[in-house]
């Protein structure tokens, strides 16, 4: 049976990791199925989270892949990271780190970069927005104090959350993240936007500098 009828019949829950890379690459090529194209590219990468964070050139490097459906593929891992991270602002408030985590995980878990993303709440501490501000290196990103705060002032937010990831696998802040978080805190505090928590993601897991109570100004 094929990906496709597999799929139609049983749903994404009827299918393995091989099935959906294949779907996504649409067609063989070279003689080769899109099945077999799609068991390569796992066994190269080591799974969908290698594949999620390979380049599409590396992709593309694939025999029976090429640029076309390196982009493809790409693009639509990219799409599924931001569809998890734009879940509606209607959810309950967040509470405590746990609840921040479930927003910050997926879209910051295995990239190959730094990312700053902000989630931005009322007064009740609901969800408004949540933002991809900056995207860096594999060893660190800026954090600009305007770039966060601006958004939290458009969107009438008293509370914002940050979360960044950090590639190495190893979420304990660092000095620096640190430091950058007190500077955030205190320009929120000059504009009534306070800097509920900052979470740091990697390897797994997330350390909330809030709960450490590293975001004090």
């Amino acid at each position: 049976m094929r990906p496709r009828e597999r799929y139609l019949l049983a749903g994404p829950d009827g299918a393995g990791a091989s099935d959906l890379v294949a779907l996504v690459l649409g067609t063989g090529a070279g003689g080769r199925t899109a099945r077999a194209i799609a068991t390569d590219l796992l066994d190269k990468f080591g799974g969908l989270r290698g594949i999620a964070t390979a380049p599409p050139a590396a992709l593309a490097a694939v025999r029976g892949v090429g640029p076309v459906r390196a982009v493809r593929l790409h693009a639509g891992i990219t799409l599924g990271q931001r569809a998890r991270a734009d879940v509606a602002p209607t959810l309950s408030a967040i509470s405590d780190a746990t609840d921040a985590a479930t927003w910050f995980t997926p879209a910051l878990e295995g990239l190959d970069h730094e990312e700053l993303h902000a989630l931005y709440l009322d007064r009740r501490g609901r969800p408004l927005a949540y933002r991809r501000l900056t995207t860096g290196s594999d060893a660190a990103t800026i954090i600009d104090p305007r770039q966060i705060l601006r958004p939290a002032i458009e969107l009438g937010a008293t509370y914002v959350i940050l979360g960044h990831n950090h590639p190495s696998g190893d979420p304990e802040p660092s000095v620096e993240d640190v430091r950058t978080t007190r500077i955030v805190a205190s320009a929120g505090k000059t504009l009534g936007v306070t800097l509920r928590d900052h979470l740091v993601v990697g390897g797994g897991r997330w350390v909330s500098m809030g709960s450490r109570g590293e975001v004090g100004v």
